[in-house]
This record gives C-alpha cells, structure tokens and sequence, in this order.
C-alpha cells in the first residue's frame, strides 16, 4: 500500500502551515528520513522527511500553497513494485480542502452538533454469540432520555472549569500561557475573557515556581487548577507535588486539606522524542495521597475533572494530547459529575477481559473489533482512574471471562498494568484460567523517527496477539 505522508505540526498549537517547497519531484527514489519538502508557518520553518522507502509516486499539495491543515495527505510515497497508477481512486487521500483536522471548535458546548437521545444501557447477557459494537456508551449515570452533545475532549475539559469557577468562586486557574494564548492545547480558550486576570493567571516558564505557588494557594484555602504545558515538565516540580501536596492533610491530622488539581497532556503524543513521551500514570499512582485520573473520552473528561476540582485531595489528571481533538458524545445536563474511583465497562464480553484507559482505550477497542472477527468475544474495561483503582470491577470481569490482558503506552518496568495483574493474581487468582498479558511500550526511551516510534509503542496486533495467547488460540 503505498504511504502518506502528512502536514505535520511544528507546535501543539499548530492548525495550519504553508507547503513552500519540494525538494523531491514525482519519481524520485526516497529513503526513510530524506528530506523531500519545506513547510512554514508564522513562527517557523520545517523540513518534512520521508517515513518510508520508496519512490515520491504522487505529489498531492503543490509548494506555494498556504493554509494546509495539519494531518493532510501531501503527497504519497510508493513501495518497491507499486505503480502511480495504483493512486487513482485508490490511495484514500483526501484533497487539501477536504481534510478534517483535529481542531477544537471555538462554539461553546451548548451551541454543539446534537445527536440522539441515550437510551438506557442494557448489559449484554453472558454468552451473547455476537459482541456489540464498540462505540462507547451512555454512562450509567445519565437519566435515561438525556440529550447527548457532541464535543472535542479539549471542549469538556474547558467547559468543567468555566462550570465549576461558575460555582465556587475559590477554582482559579493558573499555568505557562492559559490566558492571553488561551493555552498551548487551546483548552482554557475564552476562559480570561469570562473570569479576568485575577482567576486565569498567566505564569513565569518556572514550574519549580508557579507549582510551589499553587499549592501555597491550595494550603490557604483556594482550589487551583495548575496547568502544566506538558507533565514532562512537571519532573521540576515533583518534590512540590510529592513532599508537599500529597502529604500535608495526612501530617496536619486533616486539619489542612490540599484542594488541587494538576492537570495537562501526558504520555507520547507525535514525534516528540524522548523528554517530552513519558507516560506518568504509574510514577504518581504509587504515592499516597495523589488521585490519578486518566480519561479517553469527552464525556470522562468533563465529569471526572469536576469531580476532581471539588475532591478536597491533590488530583493528578492525566490528558493525552492526541485526544484533545477527538470528539464523542457528552450528556448535556446542568451538573455532569463522574464519581472518581470507578471504571466502566465499555464492551461487554464473555472470553476475555481488556483493561485500558486514555489512548490505551484505542488499541482494546480496535483489537476487540478485530477479535469479534475471529470469534472472541473481548469485554474491555476503561479503568479512567489509575489511583483509586476499581479493582472490583476487574474481578467481576475476570470471573465471567477467566482471561485477563492489560494495555498502555507506558513502560512494562513497575507499570500500571503490574498493579493490576498483582491485583489479580492476589485476589482472583482461583477464577484466572491463564496468566495475565501486558501491552506496553517498548523498554527504551522513546526515539523520534517516526518509523522507530511506531514499534516503541503499543499496536493493535499486539494486543489481538496477547488476547489470543491467554485464549490459547
């Protein structure tokens, strides 16, 4: 099949750029990381390297055009054998005009695309032949009859904060660039504009120094969301975090609570490389005194972030940056709150169990489609939150299932899914019928080839594999 290659983004924040030359023609032998053209924007300029070996078969965004979406096909590399002729009709690229980026829409969530009302859920029955679909469904939660509004997770995540600042005048915002830019993910976008300079507080590039801030302001009595840019750079800040807000109310006998909540991208996002592609779900779910929550879904994010604005505990609220554009259903009611320490069960099932969250949730609920082929039927669990985690709700499913795989982007090394796995292997061990599988990133720092990046990742294959090796098929 021949490959795309895509506009890509010189920052977070990047929506469009220029294509201002090729430096390759239609033809031209390429090899992985050659460079074949410049783009531009109003910041700076870029080479785009091939991802592949092969030959440039098609050209699809001439050089001087302006304002090409990021993610849009430019051009198409071919493999040894294939022919340009094979593009026609064929390739699956879009023209530059017809490429949907994944940007947030600047409408606010009550004016977004309505869709069908939620019908109350009904649980598949055990042994039901044929799995449903893998579209995520209504939270439980929701009265039946409920609209349902669709919206990015960058959309939810905004609109729990303007929501809960509505409410309680103490939840301030803070961060690198919350204001004025309105955020480098875009996600406290109009939030100045409503609330002023006094509760969306640009910060110094210090995290040692804004964190520490944060939490004095948590010590006093006020509820701060501090934002961090990317977690990668809350390693500045762990000893605030850690030594500070994790443990005060437990050192003062409950006399001082520490209503906080960091929030921010976190794990491997898009060639980012080593320093910025760390995963830091297990690092924070091993300290006392942290909630550590990591939503896949619109809907989550909302209900879970406000429940963390209010929570009288630090929260730890992990995002994942190739998220903040996806969109998906949101229950639109006046008070969305998500109980915090509750997984859900996505799709249910009777042959194995798959237990993801955040982008994790993307490769179980591919491989679950891809299992039904084979006649496996996957139940997969979005754990949403790492630290409290619903044990129970795995046991239950490992006791119908007796198979149990784990998947995320993070390291194998002491990871999330090692908890869980000792979970299993401590109090459900009888109902087990084979040892638990871990999906997980590669054991290396993560490299910046994109090709390189690929395989340090999990994949969809690996987590089929793992769900049939525990199936013995």
């Amino acid at each position: 099949m021949p490959t795309q290659v895509l506009m890509p983004a010189l920052s977070p924040t990047m929506e469009k750029g220029n294509l201002s030359k090729w430096l390759k023609k239609e033809g031209d032998t390429v090899k992985s990381g050659d460079v074949i053209a410049e783009i531009e924007t109003d910041k700076a300029t870029m080479e785009v390297e091939a991802v592949d070996e092969g030959t440039l078969g098609k050209i699809l965004v001439p050089e001087g055009t302006a304002d090409v979406a990021v993610n849009t096909p430019i051009a198409m590399i071919l493999a040894d054998g294939e022919d340009a002729a094979s593009l026609k009709g064929g390739n699956g690229a879009q023209p530059p005009q017809a490429a949907k980026a994944e940007q947030p829409a600047a409408a606010p969530a009550e004016k977004s695309e309505p869709v069908k009302k939620a019908d109350a859920p009904t649980p598949a029955k055990t042994g039901t032949a044929k799995p449903p679909s893998a579209e995520i469904m209504p939270e439980p939660e929701v009265p039946e009859g409920t609209e349902l509004v669709t919206m990015t997770m960058r959309e939810a995540l905004r609109d729990a904060m303007a929501e809960e600042m509505r409410r309680d005048p103490d939840v301030f915002v803070m961060g690198e660039e919350v204001a004025e830019y309105q955020g480098a993910y875009k996600v406290t976008q109009g939030l100045l504009e409503e609330f002023g300079a006094r509760r969306v507080i640009d910060t110094p590039i210090t995290e040692h120094g804004f964190t520490g801030l944060g939490v004095g302001t948590a010590l006093a009595g006020l509820k701060p969301i501090v934002e961090f840019m990317t977690f990668n750079f809350a390693m500045q800040a762990m000893d605030q975090i850690i030594n500070s807000a994790a443990k005060t109310r437990y050192m003062s006998g409950g006399q001082v609570t520490v209503s906080i909540v960091f929030r921010g991208p976190n794990g491997p996002a898009s060639r980012v490389a080593a320093q910025h592609s760390q995963d830091y779900s297990s690092w924070y779910s091993s300290v006392p005194g942290l909630k550590v929550i990591a939503p896949s879904t619109a809907a989550d994010a909302k209900g879970l972030l406000k429940a963390a604005i209010r929570d009288p505990n630090p929260v730890i609220f992990l995002e994942n940056e190739l998220l903040y554009g996806h969109s998906s259903p949101v229950p639109k009611l006046d008070d969305y709150v998500l109980p915090i320490g509750r997984a859900r069960v996505v799709r249910p099932g009777t042959d194995v169990t798959i237990v993801a969250w955040s982008m994790g949730m993307s490769y179980a609920l591919k491989a679950a489609e891809d299992l039904a082929k084979e006649n496996i039927n996957a139940e997969v669990i979005d754990l949403r939150t790492i630290k409290p985690m619903d044990t129970e709700t795995i046991i239950e499913s490992v006791k119908k299932t007796g198979r149990l795989v784990t998947v995320e982007e993070g390291w194998k090394q002491s990871g999330v899914g090692a908890e869980i796995a000792a979970r299993m292997m401590e109090q459900a061990f009888d109902y087990l019928d084979a040892p638990v599988e871990r999906v997980c990133g590669k054991d290396v720092p993560m490299p910046y080839a994109a090709n390189l990046e690929k395989l340090a990742l999990p994949s969809v294959a690996e987590v089929v594999k793992a769900a049939k090796a525990v199936c013995y098929r």
